[in-house]
């Protein structure tokens, strides 16, 4: 399989992409929800210093300092891509964003359904959201935080690391910000070429804890299992030390460190 970097190399430059600068917004999904592209606009980025409502999956909030961190969404319109395979579009998100970091990085994974991994820490969260209109996915927005150059953390996420952290060093934002912008670029070109396989494949490929058998929990309590596959329609494939395949929807199960 072609490395990430190789392939990210090749893309060219895309001029149909939007970028929009905010200093303060309730949250940028809900700001690109509304959003309405000019004519020829691909791709719609909002990226704000500073959220008062920034969303996480459910009812998480997203903590994040004033104009420390990357709170940005991507607006896409993925009308190409069937409604039964629409988390191939979570899996090239989490692609795209784990291309960009590997720039800074090693040990970047994708914890199911599509956190972005430092070893064992959460450095980035994605809440994606869906507009259907005649059967088809019309809006795709990707709201994206991503730890950057904050140093403390008060909220009660269990696990955040920054890339302050990890580097010891402040990283330019500004440069981040474009690198992810044309990670998004390159992997959405692959969707709309139809080369899900790749995608799904490169997904996979990154993972945590993608090898050996770990320890996980459902309804029922802990067991230990190793991951098999994570299907089109996003769930998780389990095989357990008996050899029982199990599968699970988002919530269903839980990582234990």
């Amino acid at each position: 399989m072609v490395s990430l970097k190789s392939m990210f190399k090749r893309k060219k430059e895309d001029a149909s992409v939007r970028v929009l600068r905010l200093e303060e917004v309730d949250s940028t999904n809900s700001f690109l929800l509304s959003h309405h592209p000019a004519e020829g606009e691909k791709m719609t980025v909002a990226v704000a210093d500073y959220q008062t409502a920034g969303r996480g999956q459910g009812d998480n909030k997203w903590e994040s300092e004033r104009g420390k961190n990357l709170t940005l969404s991507i607006l896409l319109h993925p009308v190409m891509v069937p409604l039964q395979r629409q988390f191939l579009l979570s899996m090239m998100g989490g692609v795209a964003l784990k291309m960009a970091l590997a720039n800074y990085t090693d040990d970047i994974t994708l914890k199911w359904p599509n956190d972005v991994y430092w070893k064992d820490s959460k450095l980035s969260g994605t809440l994606i959201e869906t507009t259907i209109a005649g059967g088809h996915i019309n809006n795709c927005v990707f709201g994206i935080g991503l730890n950057v150059n904050q140093t403390e953390f008060h909220s009660d996420a269990p696990n955040p690391v920054s890339l302050i952290q990890i580097l010891g060093h402040e990283v330019d934002r500004e440069r981040l910000l474009r690198e992810i912008i044309k990670a998004f670029k390159y992997c959405y070109s692959l969707v709309e070429n139809g080369d899900y396989t790749d995608v799904a494949a490169l997904y996979h490929d990154s993972l945590y804890r993608k090898h050996g058998f770990h320890a996980y929990r459902d309804k029922d309590g802990e067991f230990e299992a190793a991951i098999v596959e994570v299907e089109d329609n996003g769930h998780l494939i389990l095989r357990d030390h008996e050899g029982a395949m199990r599968e699970y929807a988002f919530k269903e199960v839980r990582f234990i460190s």
